[in-house]
């Protein structure tokens, strides 16, 4: 329909399909073209597809219109299914050529059925596209490229995918100025290189399978220069390598919502704040069989070069050792959880852990490993070594020792060991490694209210093999927390922990404890005392507790930096001086009161139950 001038429409323009009935399947929708200056009245305009036993699906509008006033409805959805009701026929399209929109509506019809979306116009690009109201878009085609020059909406219940199930081979881009999701899900089926200035999430899921076996399509990158954000449960999930870059904020702000892949780096924010239950998780905690694994060293005793040493361009790098990196991001807020293998965080100015925030490695180390507890032959084993030796086992006069200590105290960077056969039901696992800092880039200021663990695993139950016998595995070895640092403050309620697991119940050896090392960077020597830490919280690397012919493992390590001189201790602390008001004694009688009393000097430490003392700080 070509009107030159103005058009009104207070009735009906329709191109349904037709009914089918309770046998028949209903017909599509056709299509209508439009074109005029003016568009008028609050009529219908319906391209819709007809009602049946199955539905059909929708068919495709085009409107070219200059101005419009009393926007008449305009429809496209698909036909409603009376033999499947969960599944009516696809949406179709509306296109707005005035602003260079295209919408997808299925008007709250549920379906299972995709609309095809082939190709995106390149000259000149598309302003917007809005998948909406419970309707299913595709772009089916290998290495497809989705661009436009505003924004991609997906509201009430949209979905967009990308590729074919089962077939993750391609790597497809979405480059727009904001992607803006609110209960809607996006599927990726191979690798997505997403740049948008805007991402925000609104109780809604982006899900990506990248674990086909290709190795050049592992990898995702997810890009918003701006914001992004995620809210009310929101999801971002890869079986494989994501990178997640900005350059302002990323915001986690609640219960529910998460970023979890196979191995997980983000980098290039302002901030980075993890909100109250929420989540930041690398690998995943139930990855499928054919998830992208990374791989642990679990035989190396020897430190990766990239925990001491890491690169500076923060890409995601399969080849190195981390699981989840935290890269380049000046300021860290964790109020929820962060949780990986080898958690490692580099050229970030703060770290801020409030009350409710975790780092954790715990459990997240090997099930075997240098340090593995071993077994007797009925099932009972001894805990797993690191920083201490695990806990022997013994049953009707036989025993076996505990895992062995392994690695280097004064710069440890070693997973925990486990205890066991290595099958889930079975076994432990050791405690991960998290690494705050770099050689080079230590961090400014650690502040930690909440806890920081690589605990090993513990056993919490008995288990029984296939013929009724009980096992018994040890408990994991805890890892290694390793910070590199100028400042840190431990406040009344945190926890530094890399503590042993415990035994089975039924009589396993408990875990060896692991390392917690702090490596001081620019301690201040001047004449002026300026301490570097201030500890009320707890630290601990203790064995895990072992019962009945358990044996509970050894402590593992708390290590500094060798002090300057002058300096003692783990926190590099001035040794105080007390001159001490102690009577003299005279021919064992106190000497009178009006003698000019003698001054002492001893160590503050051992002069805690004396009286008035003036205290000066001094290096020796």
């Amino acid at each position: 329909m070509n009107v030159t001038q103005f058009l009104d429409v207070n009735g009906s323009l329709l191109a349904d399909g037709g009914y089918g009935g309770a046998k028949g399947g209903g017909g599509s929708g056709g299509s209508i073209y439009i074109t005029a200056y003016k568009m008028t009245g609050i009529g219908q305009i319906s391209a819709c597809g007809g009602n049946g036993y199955g539905g059909g699906g929708g068919g495709r509008v085009s409107v070219n219109i200059f101005s419009r006033h009393d926007d008449p409805k305009i429809f496209v959805h698909g036909g409603y299914s009376i033999g499947c009701p969960d599944n009516s026929g696809a949406a179709g399209t509306l296109y707005d050529a005035v602003p260079r929109s295209l919408f997808v509506s299925n008007y709250n019809l549920t379906t299972d059925t995709y609309t095809l979306l082939l190709e995106f116009p390149f000259q000149p690009l598309w302003t917007n596209v809005y998948i909406q109201d419970k309707a299913r878009a595709t772009c089916p085609l290998l290495w497809s490229r989705v661009q436009v020059q505003g924004q991609i909406s997906l509201l009430c219940g949209g979905v967009l995918s990308f590729g074919l199930a089962h077939y993750g081979t391609s790597v497809f881009e979405l480059l727009a100025e904001e992607l803006l999701m609110s209960d809607s899900t996006i599927k990726v089926y191979g690798a997505l290189r997403m740049t948008v200035k805007m991402f925000l999430m609104w109780n809604s899921e982006l899900h990506i399978d990248g674990g086909g076996g290709d190795t050049t399509v592992s990898t995702s990158i997810l890009e918003a220069s701006n914001l992004f954000v995620l809210r009310e449960s929101s999801v971002i999930r890869s079986n494989a390598n994501l990178g997640v870059h900005g350059q302002g904020l990323l915001n986690l702000t609640g219960p529910g919502d998460s970023i979890e892949a196979q191995r997980l780096v983000l980098s290039l924010f302002y901030q980075i704040y993890v909100g109250p239950g929420s989540i930041l998780r690398g690998p995943l905690q139930n990855a499928s069989r054919d998830a992208v694994t990374p791989k642990l060293y679990c035989d190396r005793q020897d430190c990766p070069y990239e925990l001491l040493h890491p690169p500076e361009d923060c890409n995601v790098n399969s080849s190195l050792s981390f699981t989840l990196q935290i890269c380049r991001v000046e300021d860290i807020i964790v109020e929820g959880f962060i949780k990986g293998s080898v958690v490692h965080f580099h050229r970030a100015k703060t770290v801020t852990l409030e009350p409710s925030g975790e780092i954790s490695a715990s459990g997240m180390g090997c099930r075997g490993g240098v340090g593995e507890g071993k077994l007797l032959g009925n099932g009972f084993g001894s805990g797993g070594g690191h920083g201490g030796k695990g806990g022997r086992v013994c049953y009707n006069n036989s025993c076996v020792e505990g895992g062995i200590t392994y690695g280097n105290a004064e710069l440890p960077c070693e997973l925990g060991s486990g205890s066991g056969d290595y099958s889930p039901d079975y076994s432990s696992s050791g405690g991960g490694i998290v690494v705050i800092g770099s050689m080079e880039q230590p961090l400014s200021g650690l502040s930690l209210e909440g806890s920081i663990r690589a605990d090993g695993e513990s056993v919490k139950r008995s288990s029984r093999d296939e013929n009724g016998s009980v096992v018994a595995p040890g408990g994991g070895s805890g890892g290694t927390v390793l910070l590199f640092l100028r400042y840190l403050i431990l406040g009344e309620s945190s926890l530094l922990s890399s503590g042993g697991g415990s035994g089975s119940p039924a009589g396993g050896g408990g875990g060896g404890g692991g390392r917690i090392h702090f490596h001081w960077s620019n301690i201040p020597t001047g004449d002026i005392y300026q301490p570097i830490a201030s500890v009320k919280g707890i630290i601990h690397a203790r064995g895990g507790a072992a019962v009945d012919d358990g044996f509970h493992g050894k402590n593992g390590t708390i290590t500094g930096k060798p002090c300057p001189k002058g300096l003692h201790g783990i926190f590099c602390k001035f040794r105080c001086i007390c001159l001490i008001n102690v009577p003299l004694h005279w021919n064992g009688k106190l000497a009178a009161s009006t003698e000019t009393p003698q001054m002492a000097a001893a160590d503050i430490s051992s002069l805690d139950r004396l009286g008035p003392r003036t205290c000066k700080y001094t290096r020796f």
